[in-house]
Order: structure tokens, then sequence, then C-alpha cells
């Protein structure tokens, strides 16, 4: 494959930070010039923000134009979106202005599911390291200007890996659930590409929650951060809970705040686009 550049010279909504620090991807690192260098698919991309234009140069399997429009969402207008959340109240509108280049990236549900298994009860740099190790040892190798990158396993590359061989790379009580999950996607037992064209969000969620391993709010993370493109949905964890608190719920012990209260308000005040209300309010919230 050769190396490609695109360019996209209106980078509103579009904060290198904003997007790979938010919490919802794991395969994207900082460089000692401000630029990012990620591994999706079977590409790998550097990108560094110049004054107002964006710089995507890489290995890409396909037109690196459409496979960046695809993966950063550059078809949504986010201007709109940010427009209509910072109308409900002056918390959102602070929490946007923090936060304005967020963009929900559209990665691969498979990916996806791995990811957020192995991201439970885990830290960001460690879940990094374990998902690093599993794409090193069962990946693709991606050669680009004298450096080793590797693709994510697929299933089919994982069929034949043991739960003991998981655990030696650092997955700990994940070691079972990533191999359970595995297999029963293996066996079809849930089949991504079904659930994929599945609009009923409801369905959709309650067939993640059947993995193994894929709880309430990792089965949300998936919704939101994956192909499957679920706005509407509001991962839960402490982080949330808390802004969320502080904000509009007010009890003196955050930890009596019950999911289904949170839910409620995210419904009632943010509709369809909770799942962006939450990455501005959970990023604004943990970063500042």
């Amino acid at each position: 494959m050769k190396e490609q550049k695109y360019i996209i010279k209106d980078s509103n909504s579009f904060e290198l930070k904003d997007i790979f620090e938010c919490g919802q991807c794991f395969r994207w690192n900082e460089q000692d010039d401000g630029s990012y260098i990620g591994v999706f698919g079977e590409n790998v991309l550097n990108v560094r923000k110049i004054n107002n234009e964006i710089i995507f140069t890489g290995i890409c399997k396909e037109n690196i134009k459409t496979t960046v429009e695809e993966y950063f969402d550059l078809n949504r207008n986010y201007e709109n979106i940010k427009n209509k959340l910072s109308n409900i109240d002056e918390n959102m509108k602070k929490s946007i202005e923090y936060g304005k280049g967020i963009r929900i990236l559209n990665q691969d549900l498979w990916e996806t599911i791995i990811s957020f298994i192995i991201s439970a009860n885990n830290n960001i740099p460690r879940i990094k390291g374990i998902i690093e190790r599993l794409s090193k040892k069962y990946g693709k190798e991606i050669n680009w200007k004298g450096n080793k990158y590797y693709t994510f396993p697929t299933a089919k590359q994982l069929k034949d890996v043991t739960v003991q061989e998981y655990r030696e790379l650092g997955l700990g009580f994940r070691d079972i659930r990533l191999y359970e999950t595995t297999h029963m996607i293996l066996d079809k037992k849930i089949n991504l590409e079904e659930m994929q064209k599945n609009p009923d969000t409801i369905q959709v969620r309650e067939q993640l929650l059947s993995l193994s391993g894929v709880g309430p709010k990792v089965a949300d993370c998936i919704l939101l951060f994956s192909t499957l493109k679920r706005f509407e949905v509001f991962p839960i964890d402490v982080w949330v809970r808390r802004v969320m608190n502080d904000l509009y719920i007010h009890n003196q012990d955050e930890t009596k705040v019950n999911k289904k209260e949170i839910e409620k308000i995210a419904n009632e005040k943010f509709g369809d686009l909770a799942g962006l209300a939450q990455q501005y309010l959970f990023y604004w919230r943990r970063e500042a």
C-alpha cells in the first residue's frame, strides 16, 4: 500500500485532543509534535492540525478521502448539534465550549465490543497496553516509515487462542470473557452483520448484553462509539454519575444516585442527542 494524504480546511468541530482523549478510543497515541497516530481497520494514519487545516497522512487500504470521511463522521453537521444542545442550559453550553472539537468516531463493531470488554474496571493506559499486545500477537503487521503497526485481530484470528494465552497478555478476569464472546460470535450465536442492520436499539442492546463481559455501561458505549451509532444512549460511569448529580440532581451522597434517575433526566433534557451530551459532560467534568 502506498502512502496517501488528505487535507480538510474547515476544521470546525475537529480538535485532536478532544476526539482522541475523550474516552471513546484506545488505539490513537499522541506524538512529540502534537499529532496523533492511530490504527483502525487496515489503516495507519497520522493526523495533525496546522492553523485551520487538518492533515491526514498514512497507509490506507482504500481511498484515504473516503476512509477519513467515514471514520471521522465528517458528513455529520456537528455545528448544528452543538447549537441545539447549547440551547438546553448553561451547563451544556459550558461543556460544549470546553470539548468543542469532539467527534464520535465510526469504529468497527467487533473491535469496539472487545475493546470495551477489556475496558471494564480498568484504566486507559492499561487498556491501551492490553489492546496493543493483543494486536501485536494476533493481528496483521503493517510497516510505515520504518515502524511496525498491528491491526486489531479478527474473530477468526482469535479462534484458537486459549484463556491462558489471554491471561498472559494481562487481561486478568477478562480473559474468559474475551474467549467466550469471541466464540459466541464465531458460532453465530450473535450475528454482528444483522445487528448492524437492526434499527431497534432496545433489541440490539439486549443482544449486546447477552455477550460475556458486556454489562449495561459497556453495551451503551458499544452502541454509541461503534458503527451502530445510537446517539440516544447515555453511558453511565462514575464520572457521568458525578456530573449529573452535581449539575441536576444534587444528592449529598452521589453513590445513592441510581441509573434510572440519571437516564430519565438525560432522556427528558437531551432526547435523541443524549449520547453526545454525555460525551461533552463527561469530557468536561473529567478533564476540567
